[in-house]
């Protein structure tokens, strides 16, 4: 890690050292947003960002985001959880409370193409990317170079579907020794099993490129430029047992036309790949994504 990298990191720690934020689901019901904005007032914290959003007022889910500042917040987060469980047991909440300043760790899994890595790589860079990109695991060799002047732990475990039990078995222990939070799959060509997808629900990025829900699978350039269409784009999503249909986090297109063959049409592509999947994984370090059933609100 260079110093501006480390400059960056350093001084958002501290920046945000006594913020928070909970993320909430529960049954729409009156007197929610009440019963929160009390809890933290007698908590002596100050509510700075607050997102509600209902599917139906009448008996439909009701979802919540509300950042807020609280003075010696490391020494008061336990009783804070503690003293919050009754109101989330009384409305029945899905809820996670979750500090700024502690960084996720996260890791990138590639295989050939390194658009979208060098992408995350540039934002982790410029201080713009608020985690710690514990390691980089990639069936080639291509990136090593790339990731480990960096500093950051470079793997290499060539993978196949005859293999993958043996190989998942390999990731799993890397997870656990880096203590990994989340997983980014920066066009990592190989599908994962329901066994690994499983340990890490909603907690597993892809970026597909092709605007789904068409052209799920592979080649969809190919298809795109066969099919004639006018636009091409990208989606990334949670990863679940259903390939390329978990829920959806960002979506961006690009103009296309006769003249683009499917060559130009994966270049375009790879540039909208690239910008969809660092808002997604911002959004996630942010804290702005919940899942519910196969869709996502983000606040």
């Amino acid at each position: 890690m260079n110093h501006y990298m480390k400059e960056s990191i350093d001084q958002f720690k501290e920046a945000h050292l006594n913020k928070a934020r909970f993320l909430i689901k529960c049954p729409d019901q009156p007197g929610i947003v009440a019963a929160i904005s009390e809890f933290l007032y007698n908590h002596d914290a100050n509510i700075i960002a607050s997102d509600q959003y209902t599917i139906n007022p009448e008996g439909g889910q009701f979802f919540m985001r509300v950042e807020f500042e609280c003075p010696d917040l490391n020494t008061k987060a336990a009783t804070l959880e503690a003293e919050f469980q009754p109101i989330a047991t009384q409305f029945d909440m899905d809820w996670k409370l979750l500090y700024v300043s502690q960084l996720k760790n996260m890791a990138i899994f590639v295989s050939n193409e390194p658009h979208c890595l060098l992408e995350l790589l540039w934002e982790y860079q410029s201080g713009d990317l608020m985690a710690n990109i514990a390691l980089v695991i990639s069936n080639h060799e291509s990136s090593r170079e790339t990731v480990e002047a960096l500093g950051i732990p470079f793997y290499y475990i060539p993978a196949n579907k005859s293999i993958r039990k043996e190989v998942e078995k390999k990731q799993l222990e890397l997870m656990e020794t880096y203590q990994i939070d989340f997983i980014i799959l920066a066009r990592y060509m190989q599908i994962l099993t329901s066994d690994f997808v499983d340990k890490y629900k909603s907690q597993i990025i892809n970026i597909h490129h092709s605007f789904l829900p068409a052209f799920v699978g592979a080649k969809p350039y190919e298809r795109a430029y066969q099919r004639g269409v006018k636009m091409i784009g990208a989606t990334s999503h949670y990863v679940t047992n259903d390939l390329d249909e978990g829920p959806i986090i960002e979506q961006d297109i690009g103009r296309v036309d006769h003249r683009d063959n499917s060559k130009d049409m994966k270049k375009i592509g790879q540039t909208i790949e690239r910008t969809v999947l660092a808002k997604a994984v911002k959004w996630h370090l942010d804290d702005r994504i919940i899942v519910h059933d196969n869709k996502t609100i983000v606040f």
